[in-house]
């Protein structure tokens, strides 16, 4: 059975492609949505090329479907690009976002796939020990009182959950950034052949946003 993954190169969604491949579960294409609303309600936008150069360490086909980022129709997008790749699963690295999850579910529904989202529900400070001891990510956007250069490019490790927390505690956002308080890039997981290599971070700052560019990966 073949299965195709949404990632944005995130720690949640590669955390779930991690935990499928050690399911035994056949992972053939990783799909990302580009959405050209920064804003988007289902798909992050940041980094998003690095996600090609994943899909050839996971040894897997690399699927871009483009969208306006408009809400709903994002969805349709989303639908319409997983028509024709033959697959019969999706693989979602949501955790709480009822939001996400019901709309993939529904796709999945009316394109007669199964949907597996190994994280959903999962303690999220749980969630974060995992991501330190089998991922290697960093914090790539930040939008949240709070967060800035405390975060901010910044590995995700033990040190760093400390500071989430800590900020969880004082500014009530979520530990594992589920509602969109910072967003992740995976640079290496046990499920690809060798590390992602980037060229210099960046830093750019507009109110509460925060977000690291990086022009090229390999």
């Amino acid at each position: 059975m073949s299965w195709v993954a949404l990632t944005s190169g995130g720690k949640d969604s590669i955390l779930a492609v991690q935990k499928a491949i050690d399911a035994g579960m056949q992972v053939t294409h990783l799909v990302t949505v580009v959405p050209e609303n920064t804003e988007s309600y289902m798909f992050h936008s940041a980094n998003l090329k690095a996600v090609s150069v994943m899909a050839k360490r996971c040894g897997a086909e690399y699927v871009e479907i483009k969208s306006k980022g408009v809400k709903e129709q994002e969805v349709e997008d989303l639908e319409k690009g997983l028509v024709t790749l033959g697959v019969e699963g999706i693989i979602v690295g949501a955790i709480e976002s009822e939001y996400q999850r019901s709309r993939v579910a529904a796709v999945c529904d009316r394109l007669g796939l199964k949907l597996f989202a190994p994280l959903w529900k999962m303690d999220p400070l749980t969630l974060m020990h995992e991501v330190v001891s089998r991922l290697d990510a960093v914090i790539v956007v930040c939008a949240a009182d709070g967060l800035g250069d405390n975060v901010l490019g910044k590995k995700i490790d033990e040190k760093l959950i400390d500071v989430l927390l800590s900020v969880h505690k004082s500014r009530r956002i979520h530990l594992a950034g589920e509602g969109g308080e910072y967003e992740s890039l995976v640079l290496n997981a046990p499920c690809f052949s060798e590390p992602i290599h980037c060229s210099e971070l960046k830093f750019s700052y507009q109110g509460l946003r925060g977000e690291v560019m990086i022009d090229r990966f390999w």
